[in-house]
C-alpha cells in the first residue's frame, strides 16, 4: 500500500483528548453551519462527520453523554431511528443515493474512536461508488466539499417534523 498525504489530518490527530467532548461543545455552541449541525432534536441531533467516509455521511447522536445503548430510554432510541429514516429519504431526493451504510461502534473494543459518547454512522452510498480508486489506489475520493454537502442538504433538515 502507498502512503497518502493527508496533512489537514493532523488536526484530527492533535484535537482528540481524553477528557475532551467534541460532540457537546459543538452542540452548545450556536453557530451550526461551522459546527456541521444539520437538525437539532428534543433527545438528539444530527451533525456531518468532519472526516467523511463518503460524501453526506452524517452522525446521529443523543444529547445524553453515554458509551452504551442501554443507557437510552424509548423516546430516544425511537427519535434517533426516526431522524434516521428522515435522513435517508434526504439523502435519496437530494444526493440520489441508491443505498445506505448505517451502524454503530459502541465501546472501544468495537472500534468506537469517541468511546464516551454513543453516535450512529448513516452513510450513503451509489453504485459505483466503490471504484477502483479504493481497490486498486488504496485511495476514497470525496467528490463534493463539506459546505457544499452542508449547504445542500441543511434546508431539508430544517423541515423535519418529529
Amino acid at each position: 500500500m502507498k502512503p497518502l498525504w493527508a496533512p489537514w489530518r493532523m488536526e484530527y490527530v492533535k484535537a482528540q483528548k481524553e477528557d475532551e467532548n467534541i460532540f457537546n461543545d459543538k452542540v452548545n455552541s450556536k453557530n451550526d453551519r461551522d459546527n456541521l449541525i444539520l437538525f437539532r432534536g428534543e433527545f438528539s441531533f444530527i451533525i456531518m462527520n468532519l472526516y467523511p467516509y463518503n460524501n453526506g455521511h452524517i452522525l446521529i447522536l443523543p444529547y445524553k453523554k453515554t458509551s452504551s445503548m442501554e443507557d437510552l430510554n424509548d423516546s430516544e432510541l425511537l427519535e434517533i431511528m426516526k431522524l434516521t429514516k428522515e435522513a435517508m429519504l434526504i439523502f435519496k431526493r437530494k444526493m440520489s443515493a441508491e443505498g445506505f451504510n448505517f451502524g454503530l461502534n459502541m465501546g472501544k473494543a468495537a472500534g468506537s474512536g469517541i468511546s464516551d459518547h454513543l453516535h450512529y454512522h448513516l452513510v450513503p452510498r451509489w453504485n459505483g461508488d466503490n471504484n477502483f480508486m479504493p481497490t486498486i489506489g488504496n485511495t476514497k475520493v470525496i467528490v463534493q466539499g463539506l459546505l457544499d454537502t452542508y449547504d445542500l442538504i441543511f434546508p431539508e433538515f430544517q423541515k423535519i417534523i418529529l
